[in-house]
């Protein structure tokens, strides 16, 4: 019988998931993801973590208890740095000893550190101590990496294309697949602004993506386009760049998106206790002011966010931007 290995579905899992998942099929292991978030698992998550912990750890929380008892490991690497310029969130890099310390029978967790900084080789590395806990061998594991590596490439593909991190997961089990129905075509094009793991989880998001494409508007997000256009914003007119990765990812994807003025509103989707986003947020906000053509709104979510609220706030935002956009075709 194959060894079980847990997998929490929150905060990196939309972005790494799917190379997760190949190399530890690679090396004979079964993954198990928590699956999509409840209101069950939220609860779960608000008892167990610090109240003073923004919602995205909460959920994290949540869906390790909905772990537990199911799995031998729960993988929660602790991912410092994968670019060798930025690092993550603190939280991040101390959630592996907050989950061990602050879960009660939680089962053992694989915490290889992931820091791309310690040498050109830090990850493969990373993994080869991963592969470790299961008996693998070197070679196996670092056919697992490369195969696995090739996974990542193709899902990041597919999100570049305009599909959300779910669809794409779909779209790999099955390249043929005709079942996932693209949003229609739309008269407005919004960009949401934020870090994936709020935006793409319908639950605490409350389907921001899918109410905005029932309202008729195009979606696009930061994971919809190419890192190296992003580049080429290097500072964002800041004396140095952005210290956190997901932070200086969107930064870029604002100004970019503003300065090309090729989409109809922008939306920013920030957590209620997020460090990093009470900066985040004042920086786009300033580049929006350069930018007052483009209109600009801040959503901010937390456990208690209702879907009646959020949803009055699209459908306001939406209407505006789309009398807006006749006025402006009627003066011309």
């Amino acid at each position: 019988m194959a060894v079980k290995v847990g997998i929490p579905g929150a905060l990196l899992f939309y972005l790494y998931f799917p190379m997760w998942q190949a190399f530890f099929n690679e090396i004979g292991v079964q993954v198990v993801p928590s699956g999509r978030t409840t209101k069950s698992i939220m609860d779960k998550g608000i008892r167990e973590a610090l109240a003073d912990a923004c919602v995205p750890i909460k959920l994290f929380y949540g869906h390790v208890m909905d772990l537990k008892g199911k799995v031998d490991y729960l993988f929660i690497p602790r991912v410092v740095c994968l670019n060798r310029k930025t690092v993550y969130c603190p939280k991040f890099l101390g959630l592996p000893d907050m989950i061990k310390y602050s879960v009660d029978d939680v089962p053992p967790i694989i915490n290889v550190r992931m820091d791309s900084r310690q040498g050109r080789f830090a990850i493969l590395k990373a993994y080869c101590e991963i592969g470790k806990y299961f008996g693998a061998g070197k070679l196996s594991v670092i056919r697992a990496y490369l195969k696995a590596a090739g996974i990542h490439y193709h899902y990041n593909r597919l999100l570049r294309k305009g599909w959300s991190p779910l669809e794409a997961m779909e779209l790999l089990k099955n390249p043929g697949a005709d079942k996932i129905c693209r949003p229609p075509k739309a008269n407005l094009k919004f960009a949401i602004l934020g870090y994936p793991y709020a935006i793409y989880d319908s639950f605490i998001s409350v389907s921001i993506v899918e109410k905005l494409r029932q309202l008729g508007v195009m979606v696009m997000t930061a994971e919809n386009i190419h890192p190296a256009l992003l580049a080429l914003q290097k500072n964002c007119d800041l004396p140095k760049r952005l210290f956190w990765t997901l932070s200086d990812i969107v930064l870029k994807a604002a100004h970019l998106l503003f300065k090309r003025g090729r989409i109809d509103g922008v939306l920013h989707l920030t957590a209620f206790g997020c460090g990093p986003d009470s900066l985040l947020n004042k920086l786009i906000e300033m580049e929006a002011k350069k930018h007052r053509n483009i209109p600009f709104m801040t959503l901010m979510i937390d456990e208690h966010t209702g879907e009646a609220g959020m949803a009055t706030r699209l459908e306001a935002f939406v209407d505006m931007v789309r009398r807006r956009k006749e006025a402006e075709a009627c003066r011309r």
